[in-house]
């Protein structure tokens, strides 16, 4: 007999849903998605782990890096998973959270199981994490749950006047009970909805320093004066200035609005609007590419505000915005929304993806513009775990204008979360449908005793060049989440109504 322990992968799907089949028998209709396999073996391949028995799946462990000081003790599946999407997951966090653990019956006399946290307990230590947490199943308490409190019950196991195939095993294997979670997972009925909150403590852990501001987070927004420039070098020295400033001040993002770069568009004046804007983005890739070397230089992740992409392959032009790291990573983000404008005069098309994106500062959104009139984006990056929205924008009038703030304003206080704004401003003579901005950048809180009476924690002055540089506490927000006067995402009617991607 051959056993192996070795990182899962997506080959082995098909083996893996006969295996939980056959560990999960009353729980079939439960099967883990090869979505949801594919997209943790890709963020984290080393924390999926599977043994072979002469070749054959045996034993299937599933788990995520979590910040944990974001959930805390009080949560649910749901809320730790990401309803399912993995977005929680963070490879900067401290605490490696166990979603998964199953062992095919055929070979459970190998005590497989122990190999499993084993494995987890090595990789806990490799990456240096504070402990294991899990929420554990007790499958058995049904059965005692007319005489027996969850509490009481769990007592008796850990005595071993009662067993039970889950919560036994994890005590055996040094996790500590630390509370029950009540409505933990709603489809296990034998545990009647319960779990036990487990950790196993990592002694050789070492505390990462420090390298941001606590929770902290310094937002530089740039209201973008539109004007012609020679060429695309002065356009460089004026995007470089700003992010000097940013710099200078110690902020941790900077936010540009919207198409900032259409003052370029000035020598293709004389084509259409569409072949105009596709002449544009011809520099998009370049300027991107400066950008995030401003990016490293000056030590600030940037909001490129947006800026055309066209795809040669399929002929579509999208308004696209980059995330770019001060580390280096590029994130890019394509507006999904169109507007009628858009589409009339540049036939752009809008993106296919809504995603958080992790940054050393923690799960931020971004949508642009007219995105932020709908409110079911900005709510999926809320169950998606974003605590910051960025939108960069570019409106001509001030009713539009009004639109794009009531709407943040609106997406801040519903998903209990920090919402900035940056726009354009001036005019744009030269520059067909480019005529004239009016904008106000500003920061939007939700509404609570902790934040700003009006909701406002910044804004700039209106229609004028300048940046708003503005402070946001990201514990504030989880405060607000337990113990605010209202609590909008805790509050809403599942039963009722969802929102999700398709």
């Amino acid at each position: 007999m051959q056993i192996e322990t070795r990182a899962l992968t997506l080959q082995d799907y098909d083996e893996l849903v006969i295996t939980m089949k056959r560990a999960y028998p009353q729980m079939s209709e439960s099967i883990w998605s090869k979505k949801s396999i594919e997209k943790l073996t890709r963020i984290f391949p080393k924390g999926q782990i599977c043994i072979t028995v002469d070749g054959k799946l045996a034993a299937v462990a599933l788990s995520i890096i979590v910040n944990y000081d974001e959930f805390g003790d009080d949560h649910t599946y749901v809320d730790i998973t990401g309803n399912y999407t993995f977005n929680t997951h963070l490879s900067t966090g401290n605490v490696l959270y166990g979603i998964e653990v199953f062992v095919d019956p055929e070979f459970r006399e190998l005590r497989l199981g122990r190999r499993l946290y084993d494995a987890r307990k090595e990789l806990c230590e490799l990456l240096n994490l504070k402990s294991i947490i899990l929420g554990g199943r007790i499958p058995n308490y049904h059965k005692y749950s007319d005489e027996l409190s969850p509490r009481e019950y769990i007592r008796r196991v850990r005595d071993k006047e009662i067993y039970d195939p889950v919560l036994s095993f994890q005590l055996s294997n040094n996790f500590l009970p630390i509370k029950i979670l009540k409505k933990y997972l709603p489809e296990d009925e034998s545990s009647l909805e319960n779990a036990v909150l487990l950790q196993w403590n990592n002694i050789y852990y070492s505390k990462k320093p420090n390298t941001m501001q606590d929770s902290i987070i310094r937002l530089g927004l740039v209201q973008w004066q539109m004007r012609h420039f020679k060429n695309i070098d002065a356009f460089y020295e004026q995007v470089e200035f700003f992010v000097n400033v940013m710099g200078d001040y110690k902020s941790d993002f900077v936010l540009f609005p919207e198409l900032f770069n259409t003052p370029l568009l000035a020598p293709f004046n004389k084509l259409s609007e569409r072949d105009s804007m596709i002449e544009l983005a011809k520099l998009s890739e370049e300027i991107k590419n400066k950008i995030s070397e401003l990016a490293i230089s000056y030590n600030v992740n940037i909001i490129s505000g947006s800026m055309p992409v066209f795809d040669t392959d399929t002929n579509d032009l999208y308004n696209v915005s980059y995330l770019l790291h001060r580390d280096g990573r590029i994130d890019e983000y394509r507006k999904v929304h169109i507007t009628p404008n858009e589409r009339k005069y540049y036939g752009m098309k809008g993106g296919n993806e809504i995603r958080v994106f992790d940054t050393d500062c923690g799960k931020i959104g971004l949508v642009i513009c007219y995105d932020v009139e709908f409110p079911e984006l900005p709510r999926i990056l809320a169950d998606q775990g974003m605590k910051i929205l960025f939108v960069p924008y570019l409106t001509d009038t001030q009713n539009a204008y009004i639109r794009v703030r009531h709407c943040a304003a609106a997406r801040a206080i519903e998903n209990e979360c920090y919402v900035a704004i940056a726009g354009c401003v001036g005019n744009l003579p030269g520059v067909n449908n480019m005529d004239i901005q009016f904008g106000q950048a500003a920061v939007f809180t939700p509404s609570d005793f902790a934040f700003p009476s009006n909701a406002v924690k910044g804004e700039a002055t209106p229609n004028t060049e300048m940046t708003l540089i503005v402070d946001v506490d990201l514990n504030l927000l989880k405060d607000l989440h337990h113990n605010g006067s209202v609590q909008v995402m805790n509050d809403r009617r599942k039963d009722l109504y969802e929102t999700y991607l398709k």
